[in-house]
């Protein structure tokens, strides 16, 4: 089944939209969570460190998240996740049964850097 497309946005729209580069400093279970997730700490560089939950316990171990480069969204409001606060969103694809695949740069590059 094929996703609902939304109706288009303009360019001007799209430029409002901060997607970054980050590195996964920390990661841990988030135990007060509805759903499985982990808690996460991500280092944008001159935009500080963020932190966010995500459903991603399908794919990932949180050691082996520790060090990864994701791509997310830095500029949304903070969001409150049960007993935690999430600064950004961090991108990734949804597949089936809703098993998420973290969108990362093919090659390591400097934190910070913005997706376009």
């Amino acid at each position: 089944m094929k996703d609902q497309a939304e109706a288009p946005i303009s360019w001007n729209d799209f430029t409002k939209i901060e997607m970054r580069v980050g590195t996964i400093i920390q990661a841990e279970v988030f135990k007060e969570a509805r759903n499985p997730a982990y808690k996460l700490v991500v280092d944008f560089g001159e935009y500080g460190t963020r932190k966010t939950s995500a459903q991603i316990t399908d794919l990932y171990q949180p050691d082996d998240l520790i060090g990864k480069q994701v791509v997310a969204v830095i500029n949304f409001p903070p969001k409150q996740i049960a007993t935690f606060m999430s600064e950004c969103l961090v991108l990734g694809t949804i597949g089936e049964n809703h098993v998420i695949t973290l969108l990362t740069p093919e090659q390591q590059t400097a934190n910070g850097l913005r997706i376009g």
